[in-house]
């Protein structure tokens, strides 16, 4: 009986002649629309052993279809980021500006001049591309592009320090996101780690002190703290007076700057981030910071200071297993280009965010909420808080508002968001849902207030809009 029952299952070849079957051909193609359908047909097959009804023709190839869309389904997709998060390390970090954008897209539409110098006919450098705007905004003599910052700083320390001291504070050894540690890049790179002062309190008689009497010290190394706050009974050198100290001894100051700012974030309500123009005028003899956090721009590892210490690392073996593609540096440049025009506060989105006037973020979240209810949510705008993140002003806010929506299961809600097209991210406080303006584009509007009625039934309208 069951022999019978298996005969009646349409074959692969019966089902390859189906139209739907064919247009699925020609999305996925015929080799992977056979194994899929194969793999539906057995699962068929077993489900009538069990007792199952046979499945009829257009069931066999819904299945086939969505099985098809899942193992195709890109794991790695643009989602809209409603954390309140700016630069949010899991969601991709910073957001590349319009301009940025079509640059990358525009050097891979065919070839490019990534080592070709059109002026003199023949084979050029690719460090060049980013070099010369990179030391006009920074002051620099010389500047350097390679993949991330943590490359950065084992470039500097195995080309200028192999198997010789790097000065350091104590307070700054750390760790930063992936486990990151100053002190593992350090034994990778061949440097030998020469420890001064305590977690809280380092002085510049520290540093004199494992200078005086040492001949084989490369450097002195200050790492930034950029995701980390250590506050009370403190004391730190200025890079000044380190600077100075470096130069009685011949040994220059390598400052690992991490978030890399080119434009000073007080006007926005926040401390102070140290700018790498600061440092270069401090005379700082190397700086190395990232593409992809306040810079705003792709990621990227920059290293800029002064000619002889960074012209070096050009040549060294490893800068070429560093190296960034022309991508990076298409995408580099037009972000550069923002800070040459004076228009990165409006252009690039990083710094959109940051500078965004607090009544502009209450009018988008009034409109969110107006039409939450009117789609009969519960929906109301409150104050909050958002973060610069990605390892950048460590405990720094900027007021905001946020729509916060009254839910019975907000987990439940967060996971429909998740699976929308494209996926939004937002928070959880206690039975609410938060949905922060911020850091989503104006453009991406639309798109979170139709996912969110769809994600959010059952929710109750809590008033109306005044």
């Amino acid at each position: 009986m069951d022999e019978n029952r298996l005969r009646k299952i349409p074959s692969v070849d019966r089902l390859l002649g189906e139209p739907e079957a064919l247009r699925i051909v020609d999305l996925f193609g015929r080799p992977s629309t056979v194994d899929a359908l194969r793999l539906v047909l057995s699962q068929a097959r077993c489900e009538v052993l069990e007792g199952a009804e046979i499945p009829p023709v257009d069931d066999l190839l819904v299945r086939t279809l969505h099985h098809l869309e899942s193992r195709f389904a890109p794991t790695l997709q643009p989602v809209i980021n409603a954390t309140g998060v700016i630069i949010h390390t899991n969601l991709g970090r910073a957001p590349l500006s319009a301009d940025t954008r079509t640059a990358i897209e525009m050097v891979n539409r065919g070839y490019s001049t990534l080592e070709y110098d059109l002026e003199g006919g023949h084979r050029g450098q690719r460090t060049m591309h980013a070099e010369r705007w990179l030391c006009e905004l920074t002051g620099a003599e010389s500047a350097l592009v390679v993949n991330n910052n943590a490359s950065a700083v084992l470039l500097v320390l195995a080309g200028l320090a192999l198997d010789r001291g790097v000065i350091i504070s104590r307070g700054q050894l750390v760790e930063i996101g992936g486990g990151f540690r100053v002190p593992d890049v350090m034994v990778q790179s061949g440097a030998q780690l020469i420890e001064v002062g305590t977690t809280n309190r380092t002085h510049l008689r520290d540093y004199a002190l494992a200078l005086d009497g040492r001949e084989n010290v490369a450097m002195i190394l200050v790492a930034h703290h950029s995701n980390f706050r250590i506050m009370g009974f403190t004391a730190e050198p200025s890079i000044a007076e380190l600077v100075t100290l470096g130069e009685e001894h011949s040994v220059p100051v390598y400052h690992d700057l991490g978030s890399g700012a080119l434009l000073d974030t007080t006007p926005y309500g926040m401390m102070h981030e140290p700018m790498v123009q600061e440092s270069v005028q401090a005379g700082v003899g190397l700086i190395s910071f990232s593409g992809d956090k306040l810079l705003g721009g792709p990621q990227a590892g920059i290293i800029v200071g002064k000619a002889q210490f960074v012209d070096p690392l050009k040549r060294h073996p490893l800068a070429r297993a560093l190296r960034v593609d022309k991508s990076c540096l298409a995408g580099l440049q037009a972000t550069l280009v923002h800070y040459l025009r004076g228009d990165a506060t409006q252009k690039i989105p990083v710094w959109r965010m940051i500078a965004a006037p607090l009544a502009e973020i209450e009018r988008r979240a009034r409109r969110w909420r107006r039409s939450f209810r009117q789609a009969g949510l519960s929906a109301e705008v409150v104050g909050g808080m958002s973060t610069v993140g990605g390892g950048s002003l460590p405990g720094e806010t900027i007021p905001t508002k946020v729509v916060a929506i009254g839910c019975e299961s907000p987990n439940r809600v967060a996971e429909y968001l998740h699976a929308e097209t494209p996926p939004i991210i937002a928070r959880i406080e206690g039975d609410r849902l938060i949905l922060d303006p911020r850091t989503v584009s104006s453009d991406e509007d639309p798109l979170l207030v139709q996912a969110v009625v769809r994600a959010a039934p059952g929710t109750y309208e809590s008033g109306v809009d005044p």
